[in-house]
């Protein structure tokens, strides 16, 4: 009788912890009970989980509690270790915080392990500190970052920041000891570009990164360093570790086997990845939803091509941004009422350019082409109403064509002039990301900007301290998806 007694306190214990689904597809309660009466601690076990759970900081972990509790002399012990177990291995298996519940939307497909079924294996055999090791991602990129965390929390407690302020603004031609540290910088921001960045002088050409950078963030774009520009340069080693430990769970949120073919959209870069059976075929800039209008992070395949699409404006773009602007303007942009809408016509003008990719979502959020091609050229790209437009989108509507053997029929589809659609024999998976740290050259960490502010909240939920700093500026003056 005691012994189901624990089995059924087990079995609630799985289905509530953490949020996370421990048991994932099991409904049968008494299989379910079975599978946890054969989970069973000894002394060497609970060993490989302390050293297990003293070696977080490795994920970034180090600032959550993860208590081992329970000992295994008794049922109770037995229970608390388990609990205990299941905790830490949800937060490297699927990520110590859940996205869904961080963000309005969030639809990427997540890892979904059996632990219970993991630990349960791990403990006859006597290896849970490597079952434990095993559940994070397994990728260069993830141990790059590890070691980068690892490297600078030994220095996170320094007193002052990367860039000293000092008591004079930097003005052009000055020279300075702190040139070089604001020249890498700039080069990691993508704001000037690495053979500029040479020499002690403030130069010409930092001068026109630093103003670009300036405008971006809605501060006077005057090209001189002062406090408000040094805060947006500057990241101490304390706020570089922060953002490298949120990047870590943003990684473990992702399904460890994604399919090999699909399309990753970042939205913090603004950049595109094409992965063809397992290898990246293209890579190309795009642009995202600004700040008002973020792009959510979502898992949604392209199912369609649209070739001369026609754009029916939302409601919200409509009443906002279009209405009162009169009949001269519908007509300049070839667009005319139909049935309570506005509808803009095929055509060179039309805000999804000359092809449009169907994605299957509730959102209205897909990939498409835009007239508005000036917008690659920046270096923030987060400006357009949530959806994502694809720099030479023609290109990419034909590498898709031609790799899913369409391209035939995408090409009779172009040469009509009309809206037409041309049915993909497959679905491209497509994952809409938030990601705020890349590799360099070297392989090593680069930290960009965090346009939607949207690692505060991660980093929060891992327990690190707040910090605020500059956003980029809502543009405001465009009117296209």
């Amino acid at each position: 009788m005691r012994k189901s007694v624990i089995a059924g306190s087990l079995l609630v214990l799985t289905f509530t912890l953490a949020g996370c689904n421990f048991l994932a597809g099991e409904t049968d309660k008494a299989a379910v009970a079975t599978r946890i009466e054969q989970v069973h601690w000894n002394e060497a076990s609970v060993r490989q989980l302390r050293k297990a759970v003293d070696s977080r900081a490795a994920h970034g972990l180090d600032r959550m509690q993860f208590v081992v509790e329970g000992q295994p002399g008794s049922a109770e012990g037995q229970e608390a270790l388990t609990r205990s177990a299941l905790r830490y291995a949800a937060a490297l298996a699927r990520g110590a915080t859940d996205p869904a519940e961080l963000y309005d939307i969030y639809t990427v497909r997540r890892p979904k392990p059996d632990l219970l079924r993991g630990l349960a294996g791990a403990l006859s055999t006597g290896e849970v500190g490597d079952w434990i090791d095993g559940l994070a991602p397994k990728d260069e990129g993830y141990d790059t970052l590890s070691r980068a965390y690892l490297a600078l929390r030994k220095q996170t407690d320094a007193p002052t920041p990367a860039i000293p302020d000092r008591d004079e603004p930097l003005k052009p031609g000055t020279a300075d000891p702190r040139i070089p540290a604001i020249a890498r910088q700039l080069v990691a921001s993508d704001y000037l570009d690495r053979s500029a960045a040479q020499g002690g002088s403030y130069s010409p050409a930092m001068v026109q990164a630093v103003q670009h950078m300036q405008a971006d963030y809605g501060i006077k774009p005057d090209g001189i360093i002062g406090s408000d520009a040094l805060e947006i340069l500057n990241l101490s080693d304390a706020d570089r570790a922060t953002t490298i430990a949120v990047a870590m769970e943003r990684m473990r949120w992702l399904d460890r086997n994604a399919p090999p073919t699909r399309i990753d959209v970042n939205i913090a870069a603004g950049r595109l990845l094409y992965w063809r059976d397992g290898k990246i075929a293209d890579s190309r800039k795009v642009v995202v939803g600004e700040p008002a209008n973020e792009t959510p992070q979502l898992g949604s395949p392209i199912y369609r091509l649209v070739a001369n699409p026609t754009w029916t404006v939302p409601r919200s773009i409509q009443s906002k941004e279009i209405a009162g602007k009169g009949g001269d303007y519908l007509r300049r942009n070839n667009m005319a009422w139909k049935n309570g809408w506005v509808v803009q016509q095929p055509g060179p003008k039309n805000s999804l350019g000359l092809v449009k990719f169907d994605m299957k979502n509730e959102h209205q959020i897909y990939l498409h082409d835009t007239p508005a091609k000036q917008l690659f050229q920046e270096v923030q790209r987060q400006r357009s109403h949530g959806c994502v437009r694809v720099d030479d989108a023609l290109d990419f509507a034909e590498m898709l064509a031609r790799d899913e053997g369409v391209i035939d029929e995408w090409h009779r589809a172009r040469a009509t002039g009309k809206e037409t659609f041309v049915s993909l024999p497959r679905e491209i998976p497509v994952r809409l990301i938030y990601q705020t740290v890349g590799f360099g050259e070297d392989g090593e960490p680069v930290i960009r900007s965090d346009p939607y502010g949207w690692n505060d909240g991660v980093a929060a939920a891992l327990s690190f301290p707040a910090r605020q700093t500059y956003r980029l500026k809502t543009s405001g003056n465009d009117v296209g998806p």
